[in-house]
């Protein structure tokens, strides 16, 4: 299943998997983005849900103490103070307006208010001149970014792109088992090396490998790290300038695996990963597994950074592009 990319090599030279042994995967039936987003945001919705649709009540009046009942369903989903308090500012300023005469007035505002920050923050991912496009997977231990490695090359793959996947956590063993069952399952091609080897040694090969392959993407599986941990800093960044020697511009994406599980502690999370890894967008994983999912507008608002995709459970082609008007309506109702 495995042969070596560059002839003769040490033992704990990179290998390449081609993915050859893998049965095919038929795809699971494509239920439409906003079906497979509501599903995703069932507990969410099962609170905050409920509690708009007693706003949306006939007959009842759009006052102060249903935005007052709506500020207490917002911060319960996570969606974080910051967030919820620009939010309401607004609304309260629709109702001095007359603006909000109905619930259905109300639930219009409101998801209005929510895309409005959602794609304020959202931005196209750099596209090099050449490929390949190199995306950096980043984060700490538990979130899901070895997974989030396996289903983002699948569902590219699915999309017509080749792809490469490089394993350069290399610190922790069962990362490189883990996506070796991932590779083998889409059939994506896998660059890995020996526990302890080198990261941008490996990086390296895997971006010769690329080349030699005309693949369209990298995806690299880093090391779980935080962000006071000097030592797997420098090694990222030592990978960021091994990236370069390939394109200037690379990685042109880094994306910080986020466990929406964690809630407000992911937000802090982000924050200090923003700040120290060039995070460009986030991957939320366990998205259905939690009832605190507008973490994901909490996100946008105060650190500027969008989701640009979300893990909606355990399968292959559990992961959807994130899609802001999908999200609010999902969320909402």
């Amino acid at each position: 299943m495995f042969k070596q990319l560059f002839g003769k090599r040490e033992d704990s030279a990179p290998e390449v998997s081609d993915g050859s042994a893998a049965e095919p995967q038929p795809a699971a039936a494509q239920a439409g983005v906003l079906g497979r987003m509501r599903q995703a945001l069932s507990r969410t919705r099962a609170g905050l849900g409920e509690r708009v649709e007693d706003l949306l009540a006939i007959g009842r009046p759009i006052d102060e103490a249903s935005l007052a009942s709506l500020e207490e369903a917002l911060i319960q989903a996570d969606l974080g103070v910051t967030t919820v308090t620009r939010i309401l500012d607004d609304l309260r300023q629709r109702l001095r307006r007359t603006e909000l005469q109905s619930g259905e007035a109300l639930r219009a505002a409101l998801e209005a208010e929510i895309v409005s920050i959602l794609a304020g923050v959202a931005r196209p991912a750099v596209v090099p001149a050449a490929a390949p496009f190199v995306l950096f997977l980043v984060g700490v231990n538990g979130t899901g970014k070895t997974t989030s490695a396996g289903k983002l090359s699948a569902w590219m793959q699915r999309g017509g792109k080749r792809v490469l996947l490089c394993a350069a956590d290399t610190f922790r063993a069962a990362a490189i088992e883990q996506l070796e069952v991932w590779s083998a399952r889409s059939g994506v091609v896998l660059v890995k090396s020996r526990t302890g080897a080198d990261p941008s040694a490996v990086l390296f090969d895997a971006l010769q490998a690329a080349k030699s392959r005309a693949a369209d993407v990298v995806i690299v599986d880093t090391a779980g790290r935080l962000h006071t941990k000097t030592g797997l800093m420098d090694e990222l960044a030592k990978m960021r300038r091994t990236a370069q020697r390939f394109a200037a511009d690379a990685p042109h994406e880094t994306l910080l695996v986020l466990d929406a599980v964690t809630g407000q502690n992911g937000l802090q999370q982000a924050r200090l990963f923003a700040e120290s890894a060039g995070v460009t967008g986030i991957v939320l994983t366990k998205l259905d597994g939690t009832a605190k999912g507008g973490i994901v507008v909490a996100i946008a608002q105060e650190l500027g950074l969008p989701v640009k995709y979300v893990g909606t459970g355990e399968q292959v082609d559990d992961l959807l592009e994130f899609d802001a008007k999908a999200f609010a309506a999902s969320l909402l109702g």
